[in-house]
């Protein structure tokens, strides 16, 4: 059985990536916080990558930002290549089939304001910064901003 689910914030904007025969693509690293304190009684994260294809990949580049916390189901996937010195390098990331949006905060590129629901409780619209109405999938909805900041190293 090989299964992970991980709860944690994107590091950085993921970025989309068109590969051959139409298909796309995007990598990005979440943090997730440990459930304890080290010896300096801080709380430890850990910087796990993902990947994920097609309309979902499309999905987390629209509507998630650095910041942004997400739910992230899938499976182990380990692979290998030699770098030009010579040396074999290992990567083990996370191949996503599902990712939850569970707060999220807009691309920096637009603003550092955080992605806010329009104030119809009904509505199937996001609110962007630029005023544009963007489409939302059917029962999407945006929960209240997080108190906690991004774990970073």
């Amino acid at each position: 059985m090989n299964q992970v689910a991980l709860v944690g914030r994107i590091t950085k904007n993921p970025e989309l990536r068109q590969l051959s025969e139409g298909r796309v693509q995007t990598n990005f690293i979440i943090a997730i916080n440990r459930n304890f304190k080290n010896a300096n009684g801080d709380i430890d994260a850990d910087f796990v990558s993902c990947s994920v294809w097609g309309k979902l990949a499309t999905n987390v580049v629209k509507y998630c930002g650095k910041g942004s916390l997400i739910g992230v189901g899938g499976r182990l996937q380990s692979r290998s290549y030699q770098r030009d010195d010579g040396k074999r390098v290992y990567v083990v990331e996370v191949i996503a089939d599902e990712v939850r949006f569970l707060a999220l905060k807009e691309r920096e590129e637009k603003t550092s304001k955080q992605v806010q629901p329009s104030e119809q409780k009904n509505s199937t619209m996001l609110q962007t910064t630029s005023e544009q109405a963007q489409e939302v999938p059917a029962g999407f909805v945006l929960p209240k901003e997080e108190a906690e900041g991004l774990p970073m190293v």
